[in-house]
């Protein structure tokens, strides 16, 4: 089975949000609801050493949506199957199945399912599949600025970029074997060290 996947080159990342907004128009979606959010890491102050202050602060971005995993926790906590994968490996919601239960936002270990309460529905990241299957790149691709995102065939992405599928703030991947690769910041190491946060929870 093939397996398409995102690859994030979080160094390259500016944190425009650029591939947010191009998420949200072409999706039609509502204000507030994101299926692609941009976390900015920060980490570390200020320490004085004598009559001198010292900045200890590091930070990067991280742009992160549904990860449409190997195997796909949401899909299988799902009570009446409205959660599958598709050979390509793109996982999808069936809204004609789905009754609002919301016990899939509550599994998913990334958030990436995300709640519209104007409609009470559930929706998320579908990699863009008209595009995909047009031949064309999904819409946060294409609209990054610095080419910090790409897709393609899971291990082919790895060959290319490496096989690091987890920096902070993303769980644990063995729960669900996100269809993932990250090019970590240069100073990612760095800002793990110095107790990192998520600095706009409010935005995402």
């Amino acid at each position: 089975m093939s397996q398409y996947a995102f690859f994030v080159n979080s160094d390259a990342c500016s944190g425009c949000k650029t591939c947010q907004v191009a998420c949200k128009d072409r999706n039609n979606l509502a204000a507030g609801l994101h299926w692609r959010r941009v976390y900015e890491v920060t980490a570390g102050g200020w320490q004085k050493k004598g009559e001198a202050w010292t900045s200890t602060v590091a930070a990067y971005n991280l742009s992160v949506a549904c990860h449409h995993c190997l195997e796909p926790v949401c899909g299988k906590q799902c009570s009446v199957d409205a959660i599958w994968k598709r050979p390509d490996g793109i996982v999808l919601i069936d809204q004609a199945r789905c009754i609002k239960c919301n016990k899939c936002r509550a599994d998913c270990p990334y958030e990436a399912i995300r709640y519209d309460a104007a409609t009470n529905t559930v929706s998320k990241c579908d990699f863009c599949l008209d595009l995909i299957e047009s031949g064309q790149p999904p819409a946060c691709v294409s609209a990054c600025p610095n080419r910090a995102l790409d897709f393609g065939e899971l291990d082919d992405l790895k060959r290319r970029y490496g096989t690091l599928d987890r920096v902070f703030p993303l769980e644990d991947p063995v729960v669900s074997r996100p269809a993932l690769v990250i090019r970590p910041h240069r100073h990612a190491a760095l800002v793990q060290s110095r107790e990192p946060e998520v600095a706009n929870w409010e935005e995402l």
